[in-house]
């Protein structure tokens, strides 16, 4: 399930040429589907015979085409069509060309080894491994845009990416959801703490045993302190008949999630819910009286000039033209496109990193009261606040005392995006049409390579002393085991190393940095083998994009 809450915010820190490519990857193992590709090659040849003398961005064309048979992998074909990438965006300035340069050719891992080499790899080459066919990217600078750039295509064999391509930000609508109500409250039209059931009209938050204790309020629905179930949202694929946002918050046909209800004393624990978000969503329309995207863009896609931006759904048809095409992990397009989702409040926004950044600033200069934002640096700072001893909950937030950041990454079925910016008025947007684990590794990496190019404090590789283990002491850790979530990580041996993988995911080899600890140069994930008396492993602590899953053994 895409927009889900394991990993909400995941941020990393508690954890070539100019232009981008184009990747062409028949995924099908229907033969129909490889003679398609080889047309769209024949297509897209055309375009490049016909591209204007006055174009002054040179061109690349790797054109990988992968196929499958009906029951395996049968080969990859690499077509070098050109010697350098094609710039698949407006030309920046010079020295945004050598920074995006840069950038593109200096993809950085979640981890090293002290003492060596930290090994580089290109854009293009990640999107090829992670199955992405574009990115959008934004840079943040002083409280202002200092570029934002296209890389790669809408879908395989398709138009180029620009910076006005849009992307499901998926739950970043979360917070943009919240800058909303916030906004709403400091005009009087509404009360964070009064109970929200005041506010309702056409729906109301069941009453039980916990609402009974304490009333539900806004501020803890946006805050995620509400205790309201349903944590994400898969959305509803092609022909899949649409809810209504009544029939999502009771749980019946057609919606596709249990009801959403309350199963803990309001205001007593953080538990990330993009269910809030949808009765937060109800109430805001109750009490303006419109519909989400009409409200939304009033307080604050059109204030802000996100103006390729909207919380439509599904997307409008002229909107279409102009967005990116969703892929799986596994490099097939998602059947159908894009899902809809009609909960549009924790999931719902069509963006672009441009747009994103824009919002991004907007919190920026409100968090420092600077002359012209429109929310109050009081209000504001509920965005980054620390509640019932979460740091940061309606953003992630990490940093330094001094130099603070505010976090936040989507993923909706086949999307991924991420957004930091530091308070000091630095950051970045990534977004990304590649799927779930992949997808938001790709955008960690490019996050590490802007953080490298501008010299931020966090976002960086991690190094490591490297430890050496006995065979026999590595023999002995290989085993199953078991996550909460009941997902298993099975850990194998081969020679002097070992590997993680959990359920069906990428396989990672484990370095050692101390007899029980070990961490990924791939992955941003990390091991801790729980050795009990007389030398017995009982378990592990996975630690992934910096949080912490205990695991017991299972054999």
């Amino acid at each position: 399930m895409k927009n889900t809450a394991t990993k909400p915010w995941r941020s990393p820190a508690v954890d070539d040429a100019n232009g981008g490519f184009f990747s062409l990857v028949s995924y099908s193992s229907a033969e129909k589907k490889t003679l398609k590709a080889y047309r769209d090659i024949n297509a897209i040849g055309h375009w490049l015979r016909s591209r204007k003398p006055f174009q002054r961005d040179t061109c690349t064309l790797n054109v990988q085409l992968k196929y499958h048979s009906m029951k395996s992998f049968a080969c990859t074909l690499l077509l070098l069509l050109s010697s350098s990438l094609f710039a698949v965006f407006a030309h920046p300035e010079a020295a945004f060309e050598k920074e995006t340069d840069r950038i593109q050719n200096g993809l950085l891992p979640a981890a090293f080894v002290k003492g060596n080499p930290i090994r580089k790899t290109s854009l293009a080459d990640r999107m090829f491994v992670y199955h992405a066919t574009g990115v959008s990217i934004a840079i943040i600078h002083n409280g202002a845009i200092r570029w934002a750039q296209g890389f790669g295509t809408l879908k395989l064999g398709g138009r180029p990416v620009t910076a006005e391509t849009l992307f499901q930000a998926a739950s970043i609508s979360k917070p943009v959801t919240a800058f909303a109500a916030l906004r709403l409250a400091q005009s009087g039209k509404l009360d964070l703490n009064e109970d929200v059931n005041h506010y309702l009209k056409s729906w109301k938050v069941p009453t039980n045993s916990f609402t009974e204790q304490h009333r539900v309020t806004l501020l803890e629905l946006l805050t995620h302190t509400a205790g309201t179930t349903v944590s994400g949202f898969p959305g509803y694929g092609a022909g899949t008949a649409i809810p209504t946002l009544r029939q999502i918050l009771d749980g019946v046909p057609s919606a596709n999630n249990p009801p959403i209800g309350i199963d803990i004393v309001p205001g007593t624990r953080f538990r990330y819910s993009g269910g809030g978000y949808v009765v937060a969503q109800q109430l805001l329309m109750d009490v303006t009286g419109q519909n989400f995207p009409q409200l939304m863009h009033e307080t604050v896609l059109g204030p802000l000039g996100m103006t390729h931006s909207t919380f439509e759904q599904p997307i409008p048809i002229e909107r279409m033209v102009n967005a990116a095409i969703p892929y799986r992990a596994s490099g097939e397009q998602v059947e159908g496109g894009a899902h809809v989702y009609p909960e549009m409040a924790p999931a719902g926004l069509w963006t672009t990193a441009g747009d994103l950044a824009r919002f991004a600033i907007a919190v920026q200069n409100a968090l420092a009261g600077r002359t012209g934002a429109i929310l109050s640096g009081e209000l504001a700072a509920l965005m980054v606040a620390s509640r019932l001893g979460k740091r940061g909950v309606m953003f992630g937030v990490g940093g330094s005392l001094t130099n603070p950041y505010f976090a936040h990454s989507g993923g909706n079925e086949g999307f991924e995006s991420y957004l930091v910016a530091f308070e000091s008025g630095d950051g970045a947007v990534v977004m990304t049409n590649g799927e779930g684990d992949p997808g938001f590794d790709l955008t960690l990496e490019i996050l590490r390579s802007i953080a490298h190019e501008y010299g931020w404090p966090d976002f960086r590789p991690v190094g490591y002393n490297l430890a050496t283990l006995k065979p026999d002491r590595l023999e002995e850790y290989a085993g199953c085991y078991k996550l909460s979530s009941g997902d298993l990580v099975v850990i194998t041996r081969k020679s002097d190393h070992i590997f993680a993988q959990v359920s069906d995911g990428d396989s990672w080899e484990m370095f050692p940095h101390s007899e029980t600890q070990f961490f990924s140069k791939i992955a941003d994930a990390q091991i801790t083998f729980k050795v009990e008396g007389q030398g017995r492993v009982a378990g592990i602590v996975l630690r992934k994009y910096g949080e912490d899953t205990e695991a017991e053994r299972v054999f």
